[in-house]
């Protein structure tokens, strides 16, 4: 049996098992406001953020960790089977949330979320390293980054809704099992890569593969495989650098809306749960809109013949230009409607620079690397997601959010920084010696 375009069907069901993850990861941010009261009915609302906080910090750190160590376990074991331990112990510790007592045990099973889910982002920056051609990457990320969005407009409603019904206990086991289903298509489907997979025509094999040994830049034809970095060498780049920075100086900006809009709408507004099923969603939509526009832009800037440098920093660039302003904007909103209006413009932004960024490790290293270098940036995104999480309680103390939003412009303006002058030149790397 042969299937075409194969490759589109990998990245999209990667992009499924991230709609997955972020369902998962969104549950207790979403059931927070509600079941927070429940379990700690003494303490008061600024009690409860620093708990949510707590928790959200410990999950933050394991995921930081989970980058670094799965970024290598792809590297080692591969696409399929990386894929598999990773989305099959997260579903599993999701479900054991239902049993949690407080907060140590919630941090437990946090932990262990944590360090699973992190897997997927270096497991899909592999796979697209493997399933992809350059020109075609940056499209491919889109459509994986999206996924994160959409499990954002699902998870907000579906949650809020299954929680008028359900206690939640049992709706931690239930999206735990959804994880668990997901495997039966990925095992059928990802049998090998590319070049070794029964199901992938002539053609598509040969379109791969021809779009990744080489790729054209001022150096000329450039093998990217040639070069395979130790962890030192890589580390000594500056261009390894300008990636780790930007990607820790944006990541906060969107864990900062993940973790906290459910509360910031509850507590800022008033809201209750219905309220949020309606309007919560909302920046999702931006979100997943800007990962669609950001990979077809760059797609369509590289076949107009654009250098994969200037296109990469011109997404990036753009992506920031529109998060600094509705940062801003953010710190004084007026109304419900208007704040997540302003936060979709916001998300959209982050997911047209995200993209590009995740991108930039299989642009200047070959398959063999490109998990490493994306479990790094992976690490420091998590820890300073962390950072600004840790924070977040004291800094918007009597529901006052200004000084963090403030503080989120600021990072999109370091992300612009650490991609112009650390990378002077986004091409393939070759080796110092």
């Amino acid at each position: 049996m042969k299937m075409k375009n194969l490759r589109w069907w990998v990245i999209a069901l990667i992009a499924l098992a991230t709609v997955i993850n972020y369902i998962d990861r969104q549950a207790l941010s979403v059931l927070w406001p509600y079941m927070g009261s429940d379990i700690y009915p003494e303490k008061s609302a600024d009690e409860l953020k620093q708990v949510l906080g707590t928790v959200s910090v410990v999950f933050l750190f394991s995921y930081a960790i989970g980058q670094a160590a799965f970024g290598k376990i792809f590297d080692w074991i591969g696409t399929r089977l990386g894929f598999v331990l990773s989305i099959g112990v997260w579903s599993l510790a999701t479900a054991l949330h239902a049993f949690a007592q407080g907060v140590l045990t919630f941090s437990l099973f946090r932990a262990l979320l944590g360090i699973s889910e992190a897997g997927n982002w270096p497991g899909a920056a592999k796979a697209n390293a493997e399933w992809f051609p350059s020109k075609e990457r940056a499209l491919a990320q889109g459509i994986f980054n999206s996924g994160a969005a959409i499990g954002g407009i699902i998870s907000v409603p579906l949650i809020a809704y299954l929680a008028t019904f359900l206690s939640w206990k049992i709706i931690f086991v239930l999206i735990g099992l959804v994880g668990l289903l997901w495997l039966v298509p990925w095992l059928v489907l990802v049998k090998a890569p590319p070049i070794k997979h029964p199901w992938i025509t002539d053609e598509e094999r040969d379109y791969i593969l021809s779009g990744q040994k080489t790729v054209s830049s001022d150096q000329g034809e450039v093998n990217l495989d040639e070069y395979v970095p130790s962890y030192g060498e890589m580390l000594g780049r500056k261009e390894s650098w300008g990636v780790i920075i930007a990607t820790a100086a944006i990541d906060p900006i969107w864990w900062l809306f993940i973790v906290w809009i459910p509360t910031y709408l509850v507590e800022v507004y008033n809201m209750d749960v219905k309220g949020l099923a309606i309007i919560g969603w909302v920046p999702y939509v931006g979100a997943m809109l800007g990962a669609w526009f950001g990979g077809l832009l760059s797609q369509n800037r590289i076949k107009a013949g654009w250098s994969v440098n200037k296109t990469r920093k011109t997404v990036i660039v753009l992506g920031c230009l529109i998060m600094l302003p509705s940062l801003l904007l953010l710190a004084n909103p007026g109304g419900a409607n208007t704040a997540v209006l302003i936060m979709a413009a916001i998300l959209f932004g982050f997911q047209t620079s995200i993209g590009s960024i995740q991108t930039l490790p299989s642009d200047m290293l070959g398959k063999d690397s490109v998990g490493s270098l994306s479990g790094f940036a992976g690490m420091a995104a998590k820890f300073s997601a962390a950072g600004l999480t840790a924070t977040v309680p004291f800094l918007t103390a009597g529901a006052n959010y200004q000084n963090v939003f403030i503080l989120g412009a600021v990072l999109a303006f370091i992300v612009m920084a650490s991609i112009l002058f650390l990378c002077p030149k986004i091409e393939p790397l070759k080796s110092n010696k």
